[in-house]
């Protein structure tokens, strides 16, 4: 049991890692005494995610929500790091595409 969250865990980390350098701020908010902020921040934006209708407001901040609150929340690890797989995936195949 233990063993397969170190293998989430590292697997989040992996992912979490290339993405950080393309998402301002990510690697400052990862710091150890910002739990509070990040839960909070999280939260926010998956319930801003929900008013979508709004002009400010937009679906992009569900995602962006979820991975703050995954840093946090171990139940969120896995299933957040498979969206960032397949993302990432998609997003190469989109620019092979392109470009060719």
């Amino acid at each position: 049991m233990q063993r397969k969250r170190d293998r989430i865990r590292a697997r989040f980390d992996r992912q979490y890692r290339k993405i950080a350098p393309h998402v301002p701020g990510m690697t400052r908010i990862r710091k150890p005494g910002w739990m509070v902020a990040r839960i909070v921040l999280g939260v926010t934006f998956v319930l801003g995610g929900f008013l979508a209708i709004l002009p400010v407001f937009g679906l992009w901040m569900i995602p962006l929500g979820l991975l703050l609150l995954a840093i946090d929340v171990p139940v969120l690890k896995g299933p957040v790091t498979n969206i960032l797989i397949r993302g990432r995936r998609r997003i190469d195949l989109l620019r092979r595409r392109w470009r060719g």
